[in-house]
């Protein structure tokens, strides 16, 4: 085993003695950001709350520096690892700067008097995550996302190497997950601070992570970088999709394909079909796509959405066969969408498919 900076060995994790996921054997590396992925109740929670000592392993070790995490002091540990849980924390009319500065009792002494070198880095802290004008305010007066920034200063008011948050982006508009998550990234690749989180938002975590945690039964399911793990069939798996599809190209859910029969094929390249496919899908209108390169942009989507894909090879002059079968296509569909493609050397036969279908009065530009 490769001496890690952070290692849940042979870990088992759970409530009241009673085991929830087992044998979690997991090497982290420092600057690292990892993500735990899976449906709710799975356990992502239990793991983030056992690894910061708020519960008791039931088995195995947690090791930071190769120091096991229980032998260490909560002052200790408190100065490697800060913790963001979902739970809301009592603040008693405490202004945004007092919330951020508790960050700093466990460098202070019994009385928790701040020093000018604790007020700096609170204040640092604050630009840190663009709240200096929040500092006076109340804490309970701000909006969700305020919040999550000023939790995210009192971390760093820690000075941790380490910080474990459990659905930060939970409550919060796009514009604020892209802020925490900048943030967060920030701190990994310039401070060199470990990031373990949970996300519900599949298509942030493929984009942001290192490392990847599937957490689902009672073992971790799946563990490595990004590329290996957002496929179409794992995302499916690990949250029993049955009623859509997972699109690993653009990190998206998407909902079932239309039923029935298709009435309508659709003609496009280059991104030009993904608004047409989705304007039938929100109709509930059952199409074919062709002819796609499965290399082009549409071809993933159009896998997802469309009854039939009428394919072609990537870099070959479309086949006599390929525009057989779209002329056959046609004939039993009502109406054909030219969604936008540009003819070219190789694609000589969609030119052939389009005058077909306007000689059948069934061309309609997009």
């Amino acid at each position: 085993m490769a001496d890690y900076y952070f290692h849940m060995n042979n870990m088992t994790v759970g409530y009241n003695k009673k085991p929830l996921i087992k044998d979690i054997e997991i090497g982290i590396n420092k600057g690292e950001i990892i993500t735990l992925i899976g449906p709710n109740g799975s356990g992502k929670s239990t793991i983030l709350k056992s690894i910061s000592r708020n519960l008791e392993l039931l088995a195995g070790c947690v090791t930071l520096e190769n120091n096991e995490i229980r032998d260490m002091t909560f002052r200790d540990l408190s100065k490697k690892m800060a913790v963001m849980l979902t739970e809301r924390i009592k603040t008693e009319y405490m202004t945004c700067y007092e919330i951020v500065a508790t960050g700093r009792y466990p460098y202070t002494g019994r009385l928790g008097i701040l020093s000018k070198e604790d007020e700096d880095i609170v204040e640092e802290s604050l630009k840190r995550v663009h709240a200096v004008e929040l500092g006076s305010k109340n804490f309970d007066a701000i909006s969700d996302g305020q919040r999550q920034r000023i939790l995210l200063a009192r971390a760093l008011c820690q000075q941790p190497e380490i910080i474990l948050l459990d659905e930060p982006t939970s409550f919060l508009d796009i514009k604020h997950k892209l802020e925490l998550l900048a943030i967060l990234r920030s701190m990994a690749k310039e401070k060199n601070i470990t990031v373990i989180m949970s996300l519900h938002e599949i298509d942030l975590a493929q984009k942001i992570s290192d490392k990847v945690i599937c957490v689902k039964g009672d073992h971790i399911s799946l563990f490595g970088e990004p590329e290996n793990i957002f496929t179409y069939d794992n995302i499916r798996d690990l949250y029993s999709i049955d009623n859509g599809s997972y699109d690993p190209l653009y990190g998206s859910i998407e909902l079932p394909r239309p039923k029935g029969e298709p009435d309508t094929f659709v003609i496009s390249s280059c991104g030009k079909g993904i608004p047409v496919f989705r304007k039938l899908q929100k109709e509930n209108a059952a199409f074919i796509a062709g002819i796609l390169y499965t290399n082009d942009l549409d071809y993933e989507l159009a896998k997802q959405l469309a009854s039939e894909i009428i394919e072609e090879k990537p870099f070959c002059a479309i086949s006599e066969e390929s525009v057989q079968k779209a002329k056959a296509a046609i004939d039993k569909c009502s109406r054909v969408i030219n969604a936008g493609v540009e003819i070219g050397e190789y694609n000589q036969g969609i030119q052939e498919i389009l005058d077909y279908a306007k000689q059948a009065g069934k061309l309609y530009n997009n």
